[in-house]
C-alpha cells in the first residue's frame, strides 16, 4: 500500500482544522461587531458584552449551572469512589455482573436517551408517588450525578 506524502497529510490535517476552527473564530470576531446584522460589519464595539452583563436571566442561569456543577462534582466523587471501591476491592459477589453493568451503562448509553428516560421516569413517579412535584434543580442534579459517577467509579 502506498502511503501519502508528508505534505499531503499535513495539507489535509490543516484543512480539517480550518474546517473546525474558522466558524469559531468568525463567531468571536463578529461578537465585536456593533451591528445587529451578522452579515454587515459596521465597527468594533463591546456593546454586546455590556448587554450580556446586564441580562439578569442569563446571569441567573449561569449561577444555576455553576451550583449544579459544584453539587454534581461533590456527589459524583463520593458515590463514584464508593462504587469504584466495591468494583475493585470486593471481588466477585452475587450480582457483580449486574452491578458492573449498572455502573457502566451511563458510559455507553447516549446522553439524549438517558435524559429522555429520566424525564419519563420523573413524570411517572410524579403521577404515582407525587414526587418529584416539579422538574427543577434537583432532578437536573440527579441526571448529572447519574452520568458523572460512572466516570468516577471506572477511573
Amino acid at each position: 500500500m502506498i502511503e501519502p506524502s508528508r505534505s499531503l497529510r499535513f495539507t489535509f490535517l490543516g484543512l480539517g482544522f480550518l474546517f473546525l476552527y474558522i466558524p469559531i473564530v468568525s463567531l468571536v470576531v463578529y461578537s465585536f461587531n456593533e451591528s445587529q446584522l451578522v452579515t454587515v460589519w459596521t465597527q468594533f464595539s463591546l456593546k454586546w458584552y455590556a448587554a450580556l452583563l446586564h441580562d439578569d436571566e442569563l446571569i441567573d442561569a449561569a449561577w444555576l449551572s455553576i451550583r449544579i456543577a459544584v453539587f454534581t462534582a461533590c456527589a459524583s466523587v463520593v458515590i463514584g469512589t464508593w462504587a469504584g471501591y466495591v468494583l475493585a476491592r470486593m471481588g466477585r459477589f452475587r450480582g457483580f455482573t449486574l452491578y458492573a453493568g449498572m455502573i457502566n451503562a451511563p458510559l455507553v448509553i447516549p446522553e439524549v436517551i438517558q435524559g429522555i428516560s429520566l424525564l419519563l421516569l420523573f413524570v411517572e413517579m410524579a403521577k404515582v408517588f407525587g414526587w418529584p412535584a416539579g422538574r427543577g434543580i434537583f432532578t437536573i442534579w440527579i441526571g448529572h450525578v447519574m452520568l458523572c459517577m460512572s466516570y468516577v467509579a471506572i477511573i
